[in-house]
């Protein structure tokens, strides 16, 4: 019968081939899975037999016990020495066996008891096995360490290579370890002070620090030619830092942070550098941008590293901890921090757009409230010219966020500097609630389908001409985006006004509240209309109080009017309560220091009388232009002027104020100038009789128009002003006419000089004889001793 055949296909070549590779590919990774296993367990045992040798070698052997033989074991011991055959042994042996019973303890004992020696211990137990177990100190061959090799692939398959480490002797190990700590002290053990006088000291300095500055002096230069080259030499020079040498170290630490300070504002680019990427980092990029990616992120690092030893620099000065490292003296630290706030200020300042700037405003707002009066002018100075120079206000933004959680930390106990910082804000306008044509969508450029749908051939390649040049001119333009700047601003005084808003709440008493009135007169157009009743109300309570001093009122009067001049006008809000308060209170101005309140006087009567002429009744304008004419006698020349330029202006805006010129009296009643209701002092029965106690005022500008509202204040003709003059408003010549620096503004004129008659000395007598002897009675010295005028008065009568 044949053979039954297998119903299985033979396998293909090529699966025949494939099944091959991945059995060879097995064998492989048995084999050398089992060599790793080899090695490894080989590696355990050679381990494992060090640690036993080092063990043996370190462990010291404990001596054998003593005891102390009581008296009957003495008698006993001499007893048996006795009987012991002595006769019969040799001097040589009898010498051997006492120096024996001296070291082991075993012969000293009885030999004829039976008992064990340590009655605790097990009877199996033998001292001298235990002994016999603890491996000796021989002399041996240190074991030589291997070194593994890359290992050689053969037919028979992998084999490992290995060389002998050389050995190096302890000897020479000690004396290389030796020299390195010698050489590590002598590095970093400070040089002992030679012993000078005062003059090599000052001779001596001067020749170290001058190296220094030659050093300072080429690395700077050396970065500055080529930044992306020799950016590494940025970190030697910040290395200088942390100078050791205790004669220039103050002065070199100095110059090192205001030359880095002034080496990263030429070299820093104008763009924020940002991290990389994984992604960004694997990729194969040109030389070029792989060399300007070492160079930003070097610079990065340098410029992080650089600020924080100046945050070092000036926690050490408020903390007036010395180190023990540092050679600067506690004294030296206030100037170091002087010149680290320095540098960060001018870094603020400098660079709002680069990294770290967020860290900056961190470090520098706590400074602006600090007690020393340099650094806290400095912090406040670089706050003011950030918010001045800042256009799109994305650093204002963040500065504004930090003073605010300042002096909510502090309870709103902070400087007023701080808060008057924020009188610098470039905010003009911010959002408002969108209308219709606002909300509608913006005009959009149409597609390809949408134009040769309603377009023609020609139609569409003009238009296609027409929106290229559109965006062009777009991109020409190259400013921030209106509604970014916008959304910016807006929140940024949001920010402010809940500050302020918090204190009017909470700290009413605090010395923060006139920079709080000031601030809200200066942004008060922007506050949105809901809270203006609220505002007002709070505003009107303060003045009534009667806590708030004369600048403090006035700065409520202005916000109140600032609010009702721009988005409230809507309002059917009158106002007469602070009409009422200024009119009362416009007497309390003198020529002393309450002059410096007149600008704001002026500012409030601009926006209460010449912007609200149609909610302003003559009665009132009669009376505030009667008051301030009278105010007008007790002040310095530059608030007269301001004051007759605020009454030209009224009298142009009520034509009907020319009344005032007139002598006789109009209407009913006297006028009462005690009275503080402008609405009720008849003011249309008195005239301005101060005009003319104006007209000889020492001063030409007040002459000047004092003459010209004397004439009714026209426009042209004789009585006109200069043109330099009419177009000035009040607060310009307040400033233009300042006296602050005690001097007369404008100079006044020297006299002119008459030509005097000149006569020319001569000889007065023609008669040469006469003249001497009247010159030789006129030269004697003589003096009659009698000096009796009563007798020659009496003489005189007979």
């Amino acid at each position: 019968m044949a053979p039954r055949k297998s119903k299985k296909k033979a396998p293909s070549f090529r699966k025949l081939l494939k099944t091959s590779n991945i059995k060879i590919e097995n064998k492989l990774k048995n084999r050398q899975f089992k060599q790793q296993s080899i090695a490894k367990k080989h590696r355990k045992e050679q381990k494992k037999l060090k640690q036993a040798l080092n063990n043996a070698a370190t462990r010291t052997p404990l001596p054998l016990e003593r005891y102390k033989k009581r008296p009957e074991d003495e008698e006993d011991e001499e007893e048996f020495e006795e009987t012991l055959p002595v006769d019969m042994m040799e001097e040589d042996d009898l010498e051997q066996m006492k120096a024996m019973a001296q070291k082991a303890s075993f012969l000293t004992r009885d030999l004829s008891s039976s008992e064990p020696v340590h009655a605790r211990k097990r009877k199996q137990e033998n001292v001298m096995d235990k002994y016999e177990k603890v491996p000796r100190l021989m002399q041996k061959e240190q074991e030589k360490e291997l070194i593994h090799l890359l290992p050689i692939k053969d037919k028979t398959g992998i084999i490992p290579q290995t060389m002998e480490k050389p050995v190096v002797k302890k000897a020479e190990k000690e004396n290389e370890d030796e020299g390195d700590g010698d050489g590590a002290e002598e590095v970093n053990a400070p040089k002992p002070l030679p012993l000078l006088t005062t003059q090599e000291l000052v001779v001596l300095r001067r020749k170290r620090l001058e190296e220094r500055k030659v050093c300072i002096a080429a690395l700077g230069s050396s970065i500055l030619s080529d930044p992306s080259a020799n950016i590494k030499k940025l970190k030697e020079l910040r290395s200088m830092l942390v100078e050791l040498d205790p004669y220039v170290a103050v002065t070199v630490r100095k110059l090192v942070m205001v030359s880095l300070m002034e080496i990263f504002k030429d070299i820093v680019p104008s763009y924020r550098i940002r991290p990389l990427t994984e992604a960004e980092k694997s990729t194969k990029v040109k030389k070029e941008t792989q060399q300007l990616r070492e160079f930003e992120e070097g610079l990065v690092s340098q410029y992080k590293f650089y600020l924080e030893n100046l945050e070092q620099t000036v926690k050490d000065w408020k903390q007036m901890k010395k180190k023990k490292s540092d050679v600067v003296s506690l004294k030296s630290y206030k100037g170091l921090a002087e010149v680290a706030v320095k540098c960060l200020c001018e870094l603020l300042v400098a660079l709002p757009h680069f990294n770290f700037h967020n860290n900056i405003i961190v470090m520098i707002v706590p400074l602006m409230n600090h007690d020393c009066k340099k650094i806290s002018e400095m912090s406040c100075e670089a706050v003011r010219k950030l918010f001045k120079q800042d256009k799109v206000g994305q650093a204002s933004l963040g500065m504004v966020k930090v003073i605010s959680g300042l002096v909510k930390s502090r309870n709103y106990e902070v400087k007023p500097e701080v808060l008057k910082a924020l009188l610098c804000l470039r905010v003009k306008e911010v959002e408002v609630k969108k209308d219709a044509d606002d909300i509608a969508p913006k005009k959009r450029f149409m597609n390809f389908k949408e134009k040769r749908k309603h377009l023609s051939r020609m139609q569409r390649k003009w238009k296609k001409a027409e929106e290229k040049l559109e965006k062009e001119l777009l991109e020409a333009e190259a400013t921030e985006c209106k509604e970014k700047k916008l959304k910016l601003h807006t929140e940024t005084l949001n920010i402010v006004f809940l500050t302020y808003f918090r204190i009017l709440k909470k700290a009413q008493k605090s010395i923060l509240l006139p920079c709080v009135l000031e601030g809200l007169a200066k942004f008060a157009h922007l506050i949105n209309v809901e809270f203006f009743d609220d505002l007002l109300i709070v505003l009107h309570k303060l003045v009534e109080s009667g806590d708030l001093s004369y600048r403090e009122s006035l700065h409520c009067i202005q916000t109140a009017f600032h609010v009702l001049s721009g988005q409230g006008d809507v309002l059917n809000i009158d106002p007469l309560k602070f009409y009422t308060h200024l009119y009362k209170t416009l007497l309390r101005l003198h020529a002393g220091t309450a002059n410096d309140d007149m600008i704001i006087v002026l500012q409030c009567l601009d926006v209460m009388l010449t912007k609200r002429r149609k909610q302003v009744s003559v009665q009132r304008a009669l009376a505030f232009i009667k008051r301030l004419t009278t105010l007008s006698l007790q002040v310095l020349p530059n608030s007269t002027v301001g004051i007759l330029a605020t009454n030209r202006v009224l009298m142009h805006t009520f034509p009907k104020s020319d009344i005032l010129l007139d002598n006789e009296s109009q209407g009913s009643g006297i006028y009462l100038p005690e009275l503080d209701e402008p609405e009720y002092c008849n003011p249309q029965n008195t005239s301005l009789w101060e005009l003319h106690t104006l007209q000889r005022h020492y001063h030409p500008i007040v002459r000047k128009f004092a003459a010209h509202l004397i004439v009714g204040a026209p426009s042209e003709g004789s009585g006109a002003l200069n043109v330099d003059l009419s177009r000035k408003s009040a607060t310009d010549l307040f400033e233009d006419y300042s006296i602050k620096g005690m001097t007369f503004n404008p100079p006044v004129a020297t006299p002119s000089s008459k030509k005097k008659e000149k006569f020319t000395i001569g000889d007065a007598l023609l008669d040469s004889d006469l003249k001497k002897q009247i010159d030789s009675h006129l030269e004697a010295t003589s003096i009659p001793s009698d000096l009796n005028f009563a007798a020659h008065f009496r003489k005189a009568f007979i």
